[in-house]
């Protein structure tokens, strides 16, 4: 985690005046430098202070959720700049998910913070030749936005829970958003991406020195050998969501020259969920940010903290309690695991050209959560009080 410390800010005042011990810290003649290095650590213009710049690419599914929430809390860490918020469907369609995000960001004032529409449909794959898939290689039990119990058509966004926004998305795409944003704060710029990786892969389509100039990307995808019951995993455990719903754009991604890849993947998730008592801890605080989570979280069975995960772990590595190197990709084959993750050891991998991915394997849960509860506590930084 990037703390502001007080050092080069003590320092310009050494040798100004007579440095003197008192039982409230060291004063510099008559006046106590603590005050003077707290109104430092407040300036927004301090270098020390220098936010951390993310964009957000997120399925952002609402109200609440994983997507949602994990968006939330980078918005809520008063580290982090968030540049811009780009959509992509995944978890539910575009529009919906575009609408859902416009209004979280009116109920937590931070209507200043772009959302930036994507990819409405993958590189590649189809609903209908997915459904074809299904009938000779047997059914998928989640769809994202072509679930079957869900479905329904793109452009239908109907009545939101949470009421329909006022505020209206960027009229860029969010492919060029990408590309400009990171070309403007070369070697700056993190982009935390939680769904699908079709906004990425286009992006690189139009500029490929796009990855070269993000300073990291930190994707929740992925999964190896998740120890869970979970019918989704069970039997498929090398299927997820996120890099199987758009396999190409997965394979582009991962195969880009970006400087660093983190990945949060299923394995690791599986051991966080949304409880009830997260939950009531969460609707203590009287916040915006708490309030908005406490109303539409919905506790389930397998309600895992997946992207929450991923973006907490980036705001403070060190609840990441172990972690590993390997090389990653995904099968194309149009057979049965299509889609479906590829690893190897460094010692293993193929000789055509793959990346280093860190994975995260275990972690701290209990200091995980903590830091749930204080983001979504604070008030919102640049917010406007609700």
């Amino acid at each position: 985690m990037d703390r502001p410390t007080a050092v080069s800010a003590g320092r310009s005042f050494v040798g100004a005046a007579p440095v003197v011990p008192s039982r409230f810290g060291w004063h510099l003649g008559r006046f106590c430098i603590l005050p003077v290095i707290a109104l430092l650590l407040a300036c927004p213009r301090c270098p020390s202070q220098e936010r951390r710049k993310v964009i957000i690419d997120q399925d952002e599914a609402g109200p609440a959720g994983t997507d949602l929430g994990s968006t939330l809390l980078l918005i809520q860490s008063p580290q982090t700049e968030v540049l811009g918020i780009t959509v992509v469907t995944g978890d539910m369609w575009l529009k919906e998910e575009v609408a859902h995000t416009l209004r979280m960001l009116e109920l937590i004032g931070r209507t200043d913070i772009p959302v930036v529409p994507g990819a409405e449909y993958p590189l590649v794959r189809t609903k209908e030749e997915t459904e074809l898939w299904e009938q000779q290689y047997g059914r998928v039990g989640y769809l994202g936005a072509w679930t079957p119990r869900i479905y329904h058509a793109a452009d239908q966004v109907g009545e939101l829970k949470e009421g329909n926004p006022k505020a209206k998305p960027a009229q860029e795409d969010a492919a060029h958003f990408l590309v400009r944003t990171v070309r403007q704060f070369p070697n700056q710029v993190t982009i935390y991406a939680g769904g699908p990786m079709t906004n990425l892969a286009l992006a690189i389509s139009i500029d490929p020195e796009f990855p070269s100039l993000v300073k990291e990307l930190v994707f929740m995808g992925a999964s190896l050998s998740p120890q869970t019951d979970d019918p989704e995993f069970v039997n498929l455990p090398r299927h997820e969501f996120n890099l199987w719903f758009d396999p190409e754009a997965a394979h582009i991604m991962l195969r880009a020259k970006w400087k660093k890849i983190v990945c949060t993947p299923v394995d690791i998730s599986v051991k966080t969920a949304m409880t009830r008592e997260l939950l009531d801890r969460i609707k203590a605080a009287d916040t915006p940010a708490a309030r908005y989570i406490s109303e539409y979280t919905v506790v389930r069975k397998y309600g895992y903290l997946w992207d929450e995960l991923a973006a907490v772990a980036w705001l403070d590595p060190a609840i990441i309690t172990k972690k590993e190197t390997r090389f990653m990709d995904v099968d194309l084959d149009r057979g049965a695991n299509y889609g479906n993750v590829l690893t190897w050891a460094a010692e293993d991998r193929p000789k055509v050209e793959v990346k280093p991915v860190e994975i995260q394997v275990d972690l701290d849960t209990q200091k995980f959560y903590r830091m749930i509860v204080d983001l979504l506590s604070a008030p919102t930084p640049g917010g406007i009080a609700q």
